[in-house]
C-alpha cells in the first residue's frame, strides 16, 4: 500500500499438552515451546512493528516458586529484542548451572520463561502511543493463583468510555481509560467473582483453603466469566488470556471482524491471527487449521481439555476484507487466490482506460504487497490478448503466412518493475515542506523501459490518503514520459473511518472524502455537508443501537467514477505531463473475490456493530467543527 496504514496487532498462543520431558526427548530441547513462539511472532511481524510481548506460565509449581514470566519491548526491532532478553537469561542460567543441562525438572523449576503455556503479541499502536506500558500482554496480578490474568489482543472497542463507566459502577478504580485495560479489568472482576463463589462452595464442603485450590482450578467456568464480562462490548476483537493456574482462552467478536485460527493435536494447541503462520511453523496442511467461530471462545483447561464454546450469539459475519486485501500474509492459499481474483476482476475497467490498447501498455505494481493482484491482472490481460489473437487468426486464416503468424504470436503483455522502494524513510523532520521532500524519495524509478507512446498501468492494493501517490509515485512515473498513467486500486474507494483496529480514525484524511467535498462545492451542493452535520449532531446522545450513519449522504449525489476522476485530478499537479487516471475496484467485485470476508464498512459505511455508526458520525462532527481528534 503506497500509503502506510497501521494495523492493531497479532496474537500467538501455545499450550503444550505433554510434559516438558516429552519435547526434550522428541525434539531435543525442553525449550520447544519458546522456539515455536519466536517463529509464530516473527512470521506475524507484518501485523506489528511498534512493540512485542511474551508471557509464559509454568504448571503445577510449588508455593514460593515463580510461575509467571513476562517480557515486553518497544525497541526498533521488538521481537528480536524480546527473544534476545529471553535467550540471554536462559543462557546465563545454563552457563552458571551446568547441572541443568539434562535435567528438565530443574530447568522448569529454575529457569524463567520455560513453561507449558505461552502468549505472544505483536502490535501497531493505533493511538500513536508506544510506551512500554502500552505493549501487550497486560498482567493483572494477585497472590491467589487463579486470580492472575494475562491478556493480549487484536482489538479496538468503540465504547471504551461506557465500559470504563461500568467498571466504576462496579466499585473499581481503573488506572487508565484504554480498551485493553478496561477489558482486562472487566474479565478480572468476574474472574474474582467466580473464584470467590467456588471457594465459598469448597468451604461449605469442609475443604481447607489449600485443598480448595485444585478444586477451583478444575471447576472454574471460563465461558461463564467471558459471557458476563463481554456484556456491552462493541468492537472487533480476537483476545487471548491466560489464568495463573493454567486455564487459557481465545475469544472472537460476534461478527468475526478480527481473525483467529487454531490447530490442535495430541502434543500441542496453537492459536494465531493468521492461518499460514500455523501451517509453516508446525508443518501442517491447510485443512487442519481451523477458524475460531465468531462469538466463540476456544477454551483450554489446565487439565488439557479443549472446547469451543459460544460466548455471545454470532451476528451476520462481517470479517474484515482489509485483512484479505492487504494486512494478512499472502501465503495463505485462500488469500492468494482472492488477491489474484481482485486483479483479474478489475481488468475490464483497465482496458477501458487504455482504449483496449494492450500493445502499447506496460503493467507494473506498487508496493510489493500488490504483487499478487498484479499477477491476476496480467493473467487476465494475457487471456484478453489471446482471445484477440484467436479472433484475428480465425478471421484471416486464408491469408496468414508463416511470417505474419509468428509476428502475431510474438506479441505479449508487457510487464516491468518500474518502481522500487528504496527504504522506509522516517519523517523525523517536522516542517511540512521537508517531510514532503522525504516522501517524494521513498521510491526509485526504473528508467528506459517506457516509450512516449505507452500507457503505464500501476496496480496498488488500496489508496487511502493519496499522499505518497501525489508527492512521490505519480511524479516519478511521469519522469518515464508515458502517454498516460493509470493507477489501479485493487480495493474500492475508502470512504469511511475504521474503528476496529486499523488506523483510519479521521474522515478528512481519506482522499475519497476530500474528493466528494470538492465535487459538492463545484456543483453547488455543499449544503449537504451542513445537513449531514445537523443530522449527526441530533443523534449525539442517542444510544448506539438507534444511530444511523448519515455520512453516506456525502457520496450519494455522485457515481463512483466521478469521485475517481476527481481523485485523479487532485493527486495530479500542473507539472505532470502524462494524462493521469485512477481506477478503483467495485464493492460488488470485492465481494466476489473475497466471499468469506464481507466486512466492507470502509467502502460502504455498513458498520458491523452499532458503535461504528456513532464513530463515523463523530468523525464527521470533528471534521465539521475543526477538531483534530479521534472519533473513539
Amino acid at each position: 500500500m503506497s500509503d502506510a496504514l497501521k494495523h492493531e496487532c497479532g496474537i500467538a498462543l501455545i499450550r503444550l499438552l505433554k510434559p516438558l520431558e516429552f519435547y526434550k526427548e522428541k525434539y531435543g530441547t525442553a525449550f520447544y515451546g519458546i522456539q515455536k513462539m519466536y517463529l509464530l511472532m516473527e512470521k506475524q511481524h507484518n501485523r506489528g512493528q511498534d512493540g512485542a510481548g511474551f508471557a509464559s506460565i509454568k504448571l503445577d509449581v510449588e508455593p514460593g516458586e515463580r510461575y509467571i514470566s513476562r517480557v515486553r519491548s518497544n525497541h526498533a526491532q521488538p521481537i528480536q529484542d524480546v527473544f534476545a532478553q529471553i535467550n540471554d537469561r536462559i543462557n546465563e542460567e545454563m552457563a552458571t548451572h551446568p547441572e541443568y543441562a539434562d535435567d528438565v525438572a530443574l530447568q522448569k523449576q529454575k529457569i524463567p520463561y520455560l513453561g507449558e503455556l505461552f502468549l505472544g503479541h505483536v502490535r501497531y499502536g493505533t493511538f500513536g502511543k508506544n510506551s512500554i506500558e502500552s505493549v501487550h500482554p497486560f498482567l493483572r496480578q494477585n497472590n491467589w493463583m487463579h486470580r492472575n490474568l494475562i491478556l493480549a489482543g487484536n482489538f479496538n472497542m468503540t465504547n471504551v468510555k461506557e465500559l470504563f463507566q461500568s467498571l466504576v459502577e462496579l466499585g473499581q478504580h481503573p488506572k487508565e481509560m484504554a480498551d485493553t485495560v478496561t477489558v482486562m479489568e472487566k474479565i478480572g472482576h468476574f474472574l474474582d467473582d467466580e473464584v470467590t463463589d467456588l471457594y465459598q462452595e469448597c468451604k461449605n464442603n469442609g475443604l481447607t483453603k489449600r485443598e480448595a485450590s485444585p478444586v477451583i482450578a478444575e471447576k472454574l467456568d471460563v465461558a461463564k466469566i467471558l459471557t458476563r464480562a463481554s456484556k456491552n462490548l462493541d468492537g472487533g476483537y480476537a483476545m487471548a488470556g491466560l489464568l495463573g493456574h493454567g486455564d487459557s482462552f481465545v475469544f472472537r467478536d460476534p461478527a468475526g471482524i478480527r481473525p483467529a485460527y487454531f490447530y490442535q493435536d495430541d502434543e500441542i494447541v496453537v492459536v494465531a491471527s493468521e492461518r499460514p503462520v500455523i501451517q509453516t511453523v508446525f508443518n501442517v496442511p491447510f485443512e487442519k487449521v481451523q477458524e475460531i467461530e465468531p462469538g466463540n471462545a476456544l477454551i483450554i483447561k489446565k487439565n488439557g481439555t479443549v472446547s469451543m464454546q459460544e460466548i455471545l450469539p454470532p451476528t451476520v459475519k462481517k470479517a474484515c476484507s482489509f485483512e484479505r486485501i492487504y494486512f494478512s500474509r499472502g501465503s495463505d492459499a485462500e488469500i492468494y487466490q482472492e488477491r489474484k481474483t481482485l486483479g483479474r476482476l478489475i481488468l475490464p475497467a483497465v482496458l477501458n482506460s487504455i482504449d483496449q490498447d494492450t500493445d502499447n501498455t506496460v503493467f507494473s505494481y506498487i508496493p510489493n504487497t500488490a504483487e499478487t493482484s498484479f499477477y491476476g491482472l496480467v493473467e487476465a490481460a494475457q487471456d484478453f490478448l489471446n482471445q484477440r489473437k484467436n479472433n484475428y487468426i480465425l478471421q484471416n486464416r486464408n491469408t496468414l503466412t508463416k511470417e505474419s503468424l509468428q509476428e502475431l504470436l510474438a506479441v505479449k503483455i508487457r510487464t516491468e518493475k518500474v518502481a522500487i522502494k528504496d527504504a522506509k524513510l522516517r519523517t523525523f523532520i517536522t516542517e511540512d515542506s521537508s517531510r514532503d521532500d522525504l516522501v517524494a524519495h521513498v521510491y526509485d524509478v526504473t528508467y528506459g523501459v517506457i516509450k512516449p507512446t505507452d500507457n503505464l498501468v500501476i496496480i496498488d492494493d488500496s489508496i487511502v490518503r493519496g499522499t505518497t501517490l501525489k508527492m512521490s509515485i505519480i511524479k516519478m512515473m511521469d519522469r518515464l514520459n508515458p502517454k498516460r498513467i493509470v493507477i489501479v486500486s485493487s480495493a474500492p474507494q475508502i470512504r469511511y473511518p475504521d474503528c476496529y483496529g486499523i488506523d483510519m480514525a479521521k474522515l478528512e484524511g481519506l482522499v475519497a472524502f476530500k474528493a466528494a467535498l470538492e465535487l459538492l462545492k463545484e456543483r453547488n451542493l455543499y449544503h449537504i455537508v451542513d445537513e449531514v452535520y445537523v443530522e449527526c449532531k441530533a443523534q449525539e446522545n442517542f444510544k448506539d443501537i438507534e444511530i444511523i450513519n448519515y455520512v453516506t449522504a456525502i457520496y450519494e449525489p455522485f457515481q463512483p467514477q466521478e469521485i475517481s476522476d476527481k481523485i485523479a485530478q487532485m493527486l495530479s499537479s500542473p507539472e505532470i505531463k502524462a494524462e493521469v487516471k485512477i481506477i478503483f475496484q467495485t464493492v460488488e467485485d470485492l465481494h466476489i473475490a473475497c466471499p468469506k470476508n464481507l466486512g466492507d464498512w470502509y467502502f460502504t459505511g455498513d458498520y458491523p456493530t452499532p458503535g461504528g455508526n456513532r464513530v463515523v458520525n463523530r468523525a464527521f462532527m470533528n471534521f465539521y467543527e475543526g477538531k483534530d481528534a479521534r472519533a473513539y
